[in-house]
């Protein structure tokens, strides 16, 4: 007798599925027909940002070679911005003006000093 009920509550949740089913079924719309596109016109030129493209805002390089040494020189506006000295032997270096102009500061790269932290938050 135990085994008749549950064959009976085991039809009667296959049949309360397939009802479901149907009707999940029959109340989903078919999607629209897609519709041809308008007259599409482009899109309006952007203009570039102040100052891209602009030469002479762009910094200025001049490359001096002597005596198997390489000399960069980086000016903007008549402002001398940065020195990349690159010797025959040897790692290169930066000399970078002050604020003022006067003393340059010897620097390994143009990095300013900031490390941002990296932490790994997630991992797949």
């Amino acid at each position: 007798m135990k085994t008749s009920r549950s064959r009976l509550c085991l039809a009667v949740a296959v049949c309360v599925l397939a009802a479901t089913e149907l009707a999940l079924a029959q109340s989903v719309a078919p999607p629209p027909p897609l519709l041809p596109p308008a007259k599409l016109e482009p899109l309006p030129q952007i203009p570039p940002p102040p100052g891209v493209g602009d030469p002479d805002l762009e910094p200025q390089v001049t490359i001096t070679r002597k005596e198997g040494e390489t000399i960069e020189e980086a000016r903007s506006n008549g402002r001398l911005l940065w020195i990349k000295v690159t010797p025959r032997h040897g790692k290169s270096y930066f000399l970078i003006p002050d604020a003022g102009g006067h003393v340059t500061l010897r620097r390994d790269s143009l990095e300013t000093g900031l490390k941002v932290p990296l932490w790994l938050l997630f991992e797949f």
